[in-house]
């Protein structure tokens, strides 16, 4: 099984003492948000678990707690952009905090298991082509030695992010655009050191040196746990998405960061509200287990070859 923490919400930033509390116990429950009174109990043994994918902005929380995930294999994909508090209300500043966390992350882990996400890329007058390629270069010089991997992708139009994103007067990109800012990134990763491709995109990048990427990725996985893995492509994602299998442990509607282009909000009231029931010692991310839900016990296998 390949661990997601998390596709919905960063655990890693505002969540990671619940996420240790789990894995002591050794279990925990995922509720379904598409049918929420559905239940699953997920086992969190080293034996099943093969790798832990982390999604975070900040991991700060989780630095002095590593070593109680020694019985595990797992990577962190940090998203390190550069936008300011005007599109990521809540998260500290980059150059101060942020890439020294990065820093300071990969030099525990070690870079093979650091994948820099700059994503999503979105427009405006302040965030303008010239700009991104400026703070691409910076943030890629800071992190030369830190990471090999880096990824990208440009902002889609969720029908939920709409207003949000007008309220900054953001738009989406052009495919010239698109075009443009892959050269120029790609001449950059390659200057730092570091491989580059796209998450989840359509538009064909091959001939600057971008690939397609996967978050949950199968040759990535397999290089962090020295084993080939027998796993399918995840069909609960979209088309364009490469990742394999997972189970994300994550709840919509609970993520802090206040990103203008979340897709995983409604909205900052429905988040401060779900946090309020977060209980670090619940089997549950920010909730209950109530009387009328239908608990199941997850078949959990490892994907391991023999």
């Amino acid at each position: 099984m390949i661990l997601s923490v998390s596709r919905r919400t960063d655990i890693p930033s505002f969540y990671s003492e619940w996420f240790f509390n789990r894995i002591k116990e050794g279990f925990l429950y995922v509720r379904n948000p598409m049918n929420p009174q559905q239940v699953s109990r997920i086992a969190l043994s080293p034996e099943v678990v093969d790798c832990i994918v982390f999604w975070t902005k900040n991991p700060e929380p989780m630095l002095e707690r590593l070593d109680e995930l020694k019985a595990y294999q797992y990577y962190f994909q940090f998203t390190l952009t550069s936008y300011g508090r005007d599109i990521e209300a809540n998260v500290p500043h980059k150059r101060e905090c942020m890439i020294p966390i990065f820093q300071r992350l990969s030099d525990k882990i070690g870079m093979e298991k650091m994948v820099w996400r700059y994503d999503p890329i979105l427009l405006t007058n302040k965030y303008t082509i010239e700009y991104h390629c400026r703070a691409f270069e910076q943030i890629a010089n800071a992190l030369n030695g830190y990471t090999k991997r880096c990824v990208i992708s440009f902002v889609d139009s969720y029908s939920k992010i709409q207003k949000s994103m007008q309220t900054v007067n953001a738009r989406l990109l052009a495919e010239d655009e698109m075009r443009l800012l892959a050269k120029v990134f790609a001449q950059i990763a390659r200057d730092n050191g570091m491989e580059i491709a796209t998450c989840a995109e359509q538009i064909d990048l091959s001939e600057y040196g971008i690939g397609h990427s996967s978050c949950i990725d199968k040759r990535m996985i397999e290089e962090i746990i020295g084993s080939p893995i027998t796993v399918k492509k995840d069909k609960n994602q979209r088309v364009e998405c490469g990742c394999v299998e997972s189970i994300d442990v994550g709840t919509y509607n609970t993520c802090r960061n206040g990103c203008r282009y979340c897709y995983a909000n409604y909205s900052m009231e429905s988040v401060m509200a779900n946090a309020k029931r977060y209980d670090v010692d619940s089997p549950i991310l920010c909730g209950m287990v109530h009387d009328e839900d239908r608990i199941t016990v997850r078949k959990i296998q490892s994907f391991r070859k023999e």
